[in-house]
């Protein structure tokens, strides 16, 4: 139940291969044998390149979506207006349990990834590339092709270059969680919203995007926009990767043309003819049920016209055999254990909302569906990345897309389904912590914690002050005489409890990078997590 993926599971390919070309050939493209199937690259200028990611329509292919060459333009123009040099950095953080399409080319074509990452540090003056990872595989690929094209993180070096490799955590993958490790701090998020392209690794306009993302790039430099425009629709020219999985007899990812029906690639991995339901982008997706799949093709557009999602480009079917709310609730437990445990709601929302959804399969009735439904919509746009926001859509999906099991379960005596655990999670073995490294804390010390209060939520509860006397007081007013202040090594354990307790969610926790304390993460169990997610 719940098995995890291999990092390079099959792959295959639907019409004629461009990212996946000659891996027929070869497991893994070295420079010389990715020459010889893709041929040389000409450099490009930075407006001729923006013109080209805009000419294709080239989206952001983590999730995101976000028009490339806004990104571009936008990187550009702000390392002009401030005279500084910016920073491309490629993020093949794919930690979601269900992805693999980024795994797989990094493993198999890291050249063609480089491709586009240094024809965009070219057309912007960049001298510093990073690239994001958090397998070891991933690395060990991405390292040897640095390698092989006499890349290195030297002083001397025109361009620098160096892997970064993080923990396998959901919110790594987060841009500003990647640039905040890559900076020499923990792979969170910072807590506050700052745009990449305006400030992101050491200050400089940062251009981040997918691994994907650049690869795509790479081929539309080498074919043109008009020939590749000549594969898949019109106005989603060319061909996404997708990782298919959940009740499949072959899970695999797979190169497809924009257009094709969603119902044949699921016929490709051997899904169940009629699926219950088919989980669309992800675990921060959307489900659609066993009818809409028959109106769906594979893209961005037409996914979002269903309710669907395209997402992070992970598509996984269930069985009419299995219970939808069950499967859905080990999701959710995972989702809840994988928070950074700083946002308030977050670190108390997810795990409550998935307490909601096994109240429901539990019989807590009408209430328990509407506890839940709140719940949701109080988590979204309130942290400090997306996660709170995703988790919320699965979820919110979940409920809508299985109104009938949902009504068993809320009405009546439940489903009668048993939970087959087909939604794949990681590993076994890796301890439920909230913070990436978390483990437990010496009590002496300087710490590189502070605590800070949102005046926005704030409602003068005083239960911080309480909790954690050796940071705040009250005033007269009843309200904190702080906005922020540093947490003493040894209360660590009470600020998180602080934060855990406000009634009003208006406490967060984040590292103080001005420090000279060791950095250190704490360690976080939230609320409701005396058993680790099923299938763990």
């Amino acid at each position: 139940m719940n098995e995890a993926l291999p990092d390079v599971p099959e792959v295959r390919v639907v019409g004629l291969p461009q990212l996946t070309s000659g891996f027929d050939l070869v497991e893994r493209l070295d420079l010389p044998m990715h020459l010889k199937v893709h041929g040389p690259l000409e450099p490009l200028g930075g407006e001729q390149l923006a013109q080209l990611a805009e000419a294709i329509n080239l989206r952001g292919r983590g999730g995101a979506g976000f028009p490339f060459h806004k990104k571009l333009r936008s990187v550009a123009e702000s390392a002009i207006r401030r005279g500084v040099r910016p920073v491309v950095v490629v993020n093949g953080s794919e930690d979601e349990p269900a992805c693999r399409k980024d795994t797989v080319l990094i493993n198999r074509a890291p050249h063609l990834i480089l491709d586009g990452a240094l024809l965009c540090a070219e057309a912007l003056g960049a001298r510093t590339l990073v690239v994001g990872v958090t397998r070891e595989s991933t690395q060990r690929s991405m390292e040897a092709a640095l390698a092989e094209r006499g890349l290195s993180n030297g002083r001397r070096s025109a361009l620098r270059a160096r892997v970064q490799r993080n923990p396998v955590r959901m919110v790594t993958g987060a841009a500003a969680s990647l640039i905040r490790s890559i900076d020499g701090g923990p792979a969170i998020p910072p807590g506050r919203k700052i745009s990449a392209s305006q400030s992101g690794v050491g200050g400089a306009p940062t251009l981040l995007s997918n691994a994907e993302t650049f690869a795509q790039l790479a081929i539309a430099a080498r074919i043109g926009p008009e020939r590749y425009g000549n594969t898949g629709l019109y106005d989603e020219p060319g061909t996404v990767m997708l990782t298919v999985s959940g009740a499949v007899a072959r899970p695999m990812v797979i190169e497809v043309p924009t257009g094709v029906p969603l119902r044949y690639i699921l016929q490709l991995a051997g899904a169940p003819p009629v699926p219950q339901g088919v989980l669309t982008g992800g675990y921060h997706g959307k489900w659609i049920d066993a009818a809409t799949v028959d109106e769906a093709i594979v893209s961005r557009n037409s996914l979002d016209a269903v309710g669907g999602s395209l997402g992070a480009g992970a598509i996984l079917p269930i069985s009419q055999n299995t219970c939808p709310l069950g499967e859905s609730l080990q999701v959710a437990k995972w989702l809840a254990e994988e928070s950074a445990g700083q946002c308030g709601p977050c670190y108390l929302g997810l795990p409550a909302a998935a307490r909601g959804m096994e109240d429901i399969l539990n019989g807590g009735g009408p209430a328990a569906l509407e506890a839940l439904k709140q719940v949701a919509k109080n988590v979204k746009r309130r942290g400090a990345c997306s996660h709170p926001d995703g988790s919320a859509m699965f979820l919110e999906s979940t409920v809508k897309a299985f109104t009938d099991d949902l009504a068993a379960h809320v009405l009546g005596n439940g489903c009668g389904r048993p939970v087959e655990g087909v939604l794949p999670l990681f590993e076994g073995g890796r301890a439920p912590t909230g913070v990436p490294g978390g483990g437990a804390a010496e009590e002496t010390g300087p710490s590189r914690q502070k605590i800070h209060v949102d005046w926005t939520l704030c409602r003068g509860h005083g239960l911080c002050a309480d909790i954690l006397p050796e940071v705040f007081e009250l005033g007269a007013d009843g309200f904190p005489t702080v906005a922020q202040a540093a947490v003493p090594r040894y209360a660590e354990a009470k600020a998180l409890r602080a934060v855990r307790r406000c009634p009003a969610l208006a406490l967060r926790i984040e590292e103080d990078t001005r420090s000279q304390a060791p950095p250190r993460n704490l360690p976080v169990l939230s609320q409701g997590r005396g058993r680790r997610a099923l299938g763990r």
